[in-house]
């Protein structure tokens, strides 16, 4: 492996699957695609999500996530990182998309810039809709490598509107809800069909799972691993 590779910064990351009519025969994931000069992943289609910021860590939530799954995401985790993997997926929601998860509130003190114009609509960030179900290494050779927590977030819980994306920045084009019949036949990265695979067999399953995927890719070795539990079988 070359000196470059090694050198690239894994950045911890949280990833959004917002499910629509989830208990219908076809349920519906919210998908956009990346730009044709986007670093990472170019033109594919992708959930919304990015990289934690150091700010994250600052922003109250008025529900945290449910004690299961901030159980598992505590797991081979810096202290506080479960809370600011949620606040940044609830962050990278509103961002790509401008839907909001939260409850309605009075934000105190300063806020930050990037948090204006999700407190301009009166509403706090809220966890509580958020199910840890997936994480992912990026192998490395990649220009951006990422230890990424992807959260299922039904359609329900968001505030408004789930198809009024007027106030989405322009990371994500062609914003939409996929049917999961047809998800497949999109531009997909390779670790989004993994997590879909995952996600289609827990779908109609509103409790938190029990343990979770992970799908490791470092420097030695690619392993398949359950937190809380043992590596997965693999076929071949």
């Amino acid at each position: 492996m070359s000196a470059d590779q090694k050198a690239v910064p894994i950045r911890d990351a949280a990833t959004i699957i917002a499910v629509k009519d989830r208990m219908s025969d076809d349920p519906q994931v919210l998908m956009g695609q990346r730009g044709a000069k986007a670093a990472f992943m170019p033109n594919k289609f992708v959930f919304p999500g990015g990289a934690v910021d150091a700010g994250d860590a600052h922003i109250a939530l008025a529900a945290p996530v449910n004690p299961l799954c901030g159980d598992r995401l505590q797991e081979d985790a810096d202290h506080g990182l479960p809370h600011a993997l949620a606040v940044a997926a609830i962050r990278e929601l509103w961002e790509e998309t401008g839907l909001i998860l939260g409850r309605p509130g009075t934000w105190d003190g300063d806020i930050p810039e990037d948090w204006a114009g999700f407190a301009d609509t009166g509403h706090l960030p809220s966890g509580e809709g958020l199910q840890f179900v997936f994480r992912a290494l990026t192998p490395p050779g990649r220009p951006r490598r990422f230890n990424a927590r992807f959260f299922l977030a039904d359609a329900d819980r968001i505030i408004g509107d789930p198809q009024d994306f007027s106030r989405a920045s322009d990371e994500l084009s062609h914003l939409q809800w996929i049917p999961l019949s047809k998800v497949r036949s999109f531009d997909l990265p390779f670790i989004t069909e993994v997590v879909l695979a995952e996600v289609t067999t827990r779908i109609r399953d509103i409790a938190p799972p029990a343990s979770v995927p992970y799908f490791r890719n470092d420097d030695e070795e690619s392993l398949f691993l359950r937190l809380r539990g043992h590596p997965m079988p693999q076929n071949g």
